[in-house]
């Protein structure tokens, strides 16, 4: 992975994994999109359409590299590409 553009978090309000998924990329200064599936009917529907039951997911340049929870390993991967 040579850059960290089109991070995109598939989330949800008060969903606990979603902020922390969240908070580590601002706090590491990794910019992101978030994008709330209670308002995104679209993006729901694009979510379970991958496989995905749970948010949040995360995915990089679109669904082919993407994970769903909060999984500091991968995050931490993206903290080592924004430095």
């Amino acid at each position: 992975m040579n850059k960290q553009e089109g991070i995109t978090v598939y989330a949800k309000p008060n969903c606990i994994p979603c902020n922390f998924t969240k908070n580590f990329l601002e706090e590491n200064n990794i910019e992101h999109s978030v994008v709330d599936v209670t308002k995104d009917s679209v993006a729901l529907d694009m979510i379970k359409l991958h496989g995905y039951q749970g948010v949040p997911v995360v995915t990089i340049n679109g669904f082919d590299n993407s994970w769903a929870g909060f999984r500091p390993d991968r995050l931490e991967e993206l903290k080592e590409v924004a430095e």
